[in-house]
């Protein structure tokens, strides 16, 4: 025998499930643009049925069905498609990172352009060929002198901003790890308010949904694994664990650096890390290699018969004085740069005066980009600057040939001269080659290694966008889709409701108008 309420709790679970349902529908379309929101659906399984009640066995074919129930609220999200958005993203974080840096390089070495360094040398090697046609005019020696301050400005100033750009990439580090920092503990606190709602049964999608975004996020700062099986919650970066459940490690900058190349292998700071370890030291140390190279680096220079070496000159271990001062013949030696092709000429000045180093470095240390500046007698007097190689000797003074040039000359052509950069840098920088060689190989070198990051990070971030893609049409809300689902709940509440009255309809007519007849 049926129970006579038995369509009424059959109604009323029917109710129930629909109107869960169409809660959820509203809640997906509330959170239609919320990032990171994964759609949720309502897992509907029919109830437990029972068997028609009897005295000892029910005649009754089958069992009776009790309606609906909800089971469960679950958010739609694929695994898989997780871990891949965050592999590629990491990949993404670290060359867009480094994209940034090259074309920051880039901008700061300022090639090919009118007003770049190339342009400055340029104007600084003409300065020599004018003072070469006229070496007794004064203005031609100051050209050369304002030439070669401009020259050791654009030094200095390059100089200058990589410094600056690896001082940004050191404080951005700092940032990132707070960054990580806080998200990592933002993670932790969430895993354990998750563990205390879903020991209770229910699924805690939407502070699911909040660890994801920030997962998400910490992906692009660095390499990170999760691994979510039951009751354990890990976040892994190589061999370290930054987050176990409710626990979150704490990163420091110096760990983080230290981990570059083993446990840190991807994300911003990883990109950061290279980028100021790698780039940017290696364009300061080329920079400093250029310069110290065209000031002291050993080059070949060909010195003119008739010329008269100052006394006391070292050349090819061979040291010149008294009459043998005076070449017979052209002499090809080795000298240091154009310091030392300049402390072989004579100055100006009235009385004999050799030529002193042109460049000197402001510390008193090795010359550098950074520190790269003119001699305080040539910035004191532009007479000091040597162009002279010639003297003459009447009874026992010996005075300068003012009009020679031999030595202006040389240090015009010094553009043209190959230079041994390996005796001035203490780098992996090896060979001969020319100041405008070596700043082409620079300039070069930039932008290969720019157009290369450039295309590793338009693929990265295509891929990133495809991914995400397909993350959305599995866990993005669809309006289209709510908007059914919606009718289709509303359609079924409206049927249950309706099931409702006509079983209210039933028992009124059973228990009010059933045993009357004959009152």
């Amino acid at each position: 025998m049926r129970s006579t309420f038995h369509g009424i709790e059959t109604a009323r679970r029917s109710l129930v499930t629909q109107q869960v349902a169409l809660q959820t529908t509203g809640h997906n379309v509330a959170n239609a643009n919320t990032a990171g929101y994964s759609r949720q659906t309502v897992n509907m399984v029919a109830s437990r049925p029972i068997e028609a009640l009897g005295m000892q066995s029910s005649n009754a074919p089958g069992q009776l069905g009790t309606g609906v129930e909800f089971d469960s609220i679950k958010r739609i999200r694929e695994s898989f498609l997780d871990v891949q958005f965050r592999n590629e993203n990491q990949n993404n974080g670290n060359y867009s990172i480094q994209v940034d840096t090259l074309e920051k390089l880039e901008t700061i070495v300022n090639e090919p352009s009118d007003s770049g360094l190339r342009s400055v040398l340029d104007k600084f090697w003409n300065s020599w060929h004018d003072l070469s046609e006229n070496p007794e005019d004064l203005t031609a020696r100051k050209l050369v002198r304002e030439t070669a301050r401009a020259l050791t400005d654009a030094f200095n100033q390059t100089s200058r901003q990589l410094e600056d750009l690896r001082a940004d990439l050191s404080e951005n580090i700092g940032v990132k790890v707070a960054q990580m920092n806080t998200s990592l503990k933002t993670i932790s606190e969430l895993t354990t308010q998750i563990r205390r709602i879903e020991a209770f049964g229910d699924n805690a999608n939407d502070l699911r949904d909040q660890r994801d975004v920030l997962v998400d996020e910490l992906s692009k700062i660095a390499n990170i694994k999760v691994l979510d099986a039951g009751e354990t919650y890990q976040i892994t970066m190589g061999a370290q664990v930054l987050v176990d459940n409710g626990t979150a490690a704490v990163m420091t900058e110096e760990g983080i650096v230290a981990s570059a190349g083993t446990d840190l292998l991807g994300g911003e700071v990883f990109g950061m890390i290279r980028s100021r370890d790698q780039f940017v030291v290696d364009y300061q140390n080329q920079l400093n290699t250029l310069v110290n190279g065209m000031v002291n680096g050993d080059v070949k220079v060909t010195i003119p018969a008739g010329s008269v070496l100052p006394d006391g000159t070292v050349l090819n271990g061979v040291t010149y004085t008294g009459a043998n001062r005076t070449l017979a013949s052209d002499l090809t030696v080795t000298v240091q740069g154009l310091n030392g092709l300049h402390q072989l000429g004579y100055t100006a000045q009235d009385t004999l005066k050799t030529g002193g180093p042109f460049f000197v470095s402001k510390d008193g240390g090795p010359i550098t980009a950074g520190n790269i500046r003119i001699s305080a007698d040539i910035e004191a007097d532009a007479s000091n600057i040597a162009s002279s190689m010639r003297t003459v000797t009447n009874g026992t003074t010996e005075t300068v040939v003012k009009g020679n040039r031999d030595v202006a000359m040389l240090i015009a052509q010094f553009n043209d001269m190959k230079i041994d950069f390996s005796s001035v840098s203490e780098t992996a920088i090896t060979g001969e080659g020319t100041v405008s060689d070596f700043f082409r190989s620079v300039v070069g070198q930039l932008g290969v290694q720019t157009q290369e990051a450039q295309r590793q990070a338009e693929n990265s971030q295509i891929v990133v966008d495809q991914v995400d893609a397909r993350r959305q049409s599995v866990s993005g809300v669809s309006l289209d889709e709510e908007m059914a689902n919606m009718i289709k709940f509303q359609h079924a509440y409206n049927a249950a409701a309706r099931f409702m009255t006509t079983i209210d309809q039933v028992l009124d007519r059973i228990i009010n108008s059933m045993g009357t007849v004959g009152r």
